[in-house]
């Protein structure tokens, strides 16, 4: 690739000048591990830290194409599908395009989420069973799709089955990592881990990377890692047992941004992953809480969950022998914890900061000396 800073509407799919808009989405930071990495046997353990975006997550990339493709098809009403993450960065934008933004919200999203959204002057409502139950939740899609066939109205969820040119936002990850490469000891990544709900995140980085396969400005490309919560199974078992077919599941993991039982883009992710040697990782809720909190006090990186759930996968891989020690490892740290208060509440739950007077300071400063 070449050097120089990347710009993000230069490989988002074609959009006139004159409709384009941007938060400064992009161009997110890349940092060495230096504590978690070392501790499992990986030198060269990396994190992207996606959760540096405008909204606070990587799903900035994909509403930045979105709503840019509705100003260019003069649309002035989004319809909407969110767990928290893209609610938020689609408010964000409609709020900046003056477009209208109406989302239906899975039933466990937190409160953190939904305040952002509001901030935003977004309309929610919160569907029961939706991101709990697989066929609910695709009857809930459908009920959209109606409410988005009106002219001004266009349905927006962050996948490729339903949004690809969106997607195609999210696809820069892969093009900002392989410009980035000179950070690393050598010029190729081995493996990217992604967290994974319905796999649309999954799948972006799988075919940014084949885009740039294609044009020659990389000469192989990464294995393609998939990361899921165990109560959200879809695609990684299939992974790993070499099946070719998602399965549509009952949710049970309280891991807010990956509560997708139906199937959306899941074969492409199988078919992808599979293609350049990736393969399925499953992690459980105690250890992507685990994996948040000590992303906090080892690396300083103040991740969600969701965020924390490529690390987590990462961390298992490596514990379990399935990784090279010398391999060039990326994980996406997609999400804040800002977002996502009752899960920092948790982390944080043994400690406090008590109050004290004046003279327990200076008594505290006299047993110092």
């Amino acid at each position: 690739m070449s050097s120089g800073v990347w710009r993000f509407s230069e490989w988002i799919a074609p959009i006139p000048a004159s409709a384009r808009l941007s938060l400064g989405e992009g161009n997110t930071p890349l940092i060495r591990s230096r504590r978690l990495g070392p501790l499992v046997g990986l030198k060269n353990l990396f994190f992207k830290l996606e959760l540096t975006n405008p909204s606070g997550s990587y799903k900035d990339r994909f509403a930045c194409a979105a709503i840019a493709d509705m100003i260019a098809h003069g649309k002035t009403k989004c319809i909407a599908t969110s767990s928290g993450n893209t609610g938020a960065s689609l408010a964000a934008y409609c709020a900046l395009a003056g477009i209208r933004c109406e989302i239906a919200i899975v039933e466990g999203a937190p409160e953190g989420k939904l305040k952002q959204m509001l901030a935003y002057g977004a309309t929610l409502y919160r569907v029961q069973g939706f991101g709990v139950d697989s066929q609910l939740s695709q009857r809930v899609v459908e009920c959209l799709k109606s409410l988005s066939a009106q002219p001004e109205a266009q349905m927006q969820i962050s996948a490729f089955a339903y949004s690809p040119v969106g997607m195609s936002g999210v696809k820069s990850i892969s093009y900002e990592l392989a410009e980035q490469t000179t950070e690393i000891d050598r010029h190729a990544w081995d493996h990217v881990f992604c967290m994974a709900g319905g796999g649309g995140l999954t799948l972006a980085v799988a075919r940014g990377f084949e885009d740039l396969y294609q044009r020659k400005l990389v000469n192989i490309r990464p294995r393609i890692e998939c990361v899921q919560p165990q109560g959200n199974d879809t695609m990684a078992s299939a992974l790993r047992s070499g099946s070719q077919t998602a399965t549509a599941v009952y949710c049970t993991t309280k891991i807010s941004g990956l509560q997708v039982p139906q199937i959306i883009d899941g074969n492409e992710v199988i078919a992808a992953c599979r293609e350049v040697g990736g393969t399925g990782h499953l992690v459980d809720d105690d250890f992507i809480m685990q994996v948040q909190k000590r992303l906090a006090r080892e690396e300083g990186l103040f991740a969600e969950p969701a965020g924390s759930t490529a690390v987590a996968g990462a961390l298992k891989a490596a514990q379990e022998g399935r990784l090279d020690p010398a391999a060039n490892i990326v994980c996406l740290v997609t999400g804040s914890a800002f977002k996502d208060p009752l899960a920092l509440e948790a982390m944080v739950q043994n400690d406090a900061a008590p109050m004290i007077t004046l003279a327990d300071l200076e008594r505290r400063v006299a047993e110092q000396r």
